[in-house]
């Protein structure tokens, strides 16, 4: 990410490259496209990335699909890694059978998707369901610049920036002997989690401000979309398990509107960290052969009758 996109796109061809060549000739034959799996906010019609907070300021429209799909000669579809696992988990994980489902991955940030009758759900410019980016309170600076979204409380970035400052503050014994001994820009989630699980006072509150904050915005989400499931992978979700979800099933319980509360499951993701791999194949297979995926982003209704 320090060397910018086109490193990213080097090792992005490099890589796939590398498959393709080690793959069984009837395999190779049979490729027909690309998908990739980006950090967002992204244009999947155009198959750009926009705007990435946790890659750094060099990642602004930047044509991925049209490169790696070039490279190849072959058409290449790009969507946000959220909407991409959360076609995965629809058609292999802990979605099957689920058409109207939140897909939230909770990891160096918090992404999320929302899947309405079966179909991802887009918006006008492709950038909806990015509900890491809700506001949950009115403090705590997230990554993108704005101030008490639901990242700024659980993704593992902003949890180690809030550690780091206790470092800073003499507020945490089991962090500052992390620091000590690694260098206090080496601490991470993990060494928070740890520390809670050995009985740091600190460490325990910055987890539990960032499960209590993805309580009280599940019950938004219940309330406000009325999904089946709320499926919820990453690795600080696989790591906290029940710790962080339990909370949020009592929160939906207890506060969220009666009827999407009755219907609703939080559960877990089932295909971890293979899940973008997973999602690579519906997302080629639903979008190969419609003209609206390679064409650039479709004209509006008003605008067609204006």
């Amino acid at each position: 990410m320090a060397d910018g996109p086109a490193a990213i796109l080097r090792g992005c061809v490099a890589a796939l490259t590398e498959a393709r060549d080690g793959a069984p000739s009837d395999i190779r034959e049979a490729i027909v496209g690309v998908g990739i799996s980006s950090p967002g906010p992204v244009d999947p019609w155009r198959g750009m990335v926009l705007q990435t907070p946790n890659m750094g300021p060099g990642f602004n429209d930047v044509p991925i699909a049209a490169r790696v799909g070039g490279a190849f000669g072959l058409p290449a579809f790009l969507d946000r890694d959220a909407n991409v696992a959360a076609l995965g988990e629809m058609a292999f994980g802990a979605a099957r059978g689920c058409s109207d489902f939140i897909y939230l991955t909770v990891s160096t940030g918090v992404g999320g998707s929302i899947v309405s009758e079966g179909r991802i759900f887009h918006g006008p410019d492709g950038t909806a369901g990015e509900l890491g980016h809700t506001p949950v309170a009115m403090e705590g600076l997230c990554g993108c610049g704005a101030v008490g979204h639901l990242e700024a409380f659980l993704g593992g970035a902003a949890m180690a920036r809030t550690a780091r400052q206790a470092v800073a503050e003499g507020r945490s014994p089991y962090l500052i002997a992390v620091a000590e001994e690694e260098g206090i820009d080496a601490i991470d989630a993990k060494d928070i989690a740890e520390g809670e699980d050995s009985g740091d006072e600190t460490c325990h509150a910055i987890l539990e401000r960032g499960r209590r904050a993805f309580a009280v915005a599940c019950v938004g989400f219940v309330d406000a979309l009325n999904p089946t499931r709320i499926v919820v992978g990453g690795s600080i979700s696989d790591a906290q398990g029940a710790r962080l979800l339990y909370p949020a099933r009592a929160e939906v319980a207890a506060t969220a509107f009666k009827m999407p509360r009755s219907r609703v499951q939080i559960v877990q993701a089932e295909l971890g960290a293979d899940v973008g791999l997973a999602g690579c194949h519906p997302l080629v297979i639903a979008r190969l052969g419609d003209p609206a995926w390679r064409g650039g982003r479709p004209t509006s209704i008003s605008a067609q009758n204006g």
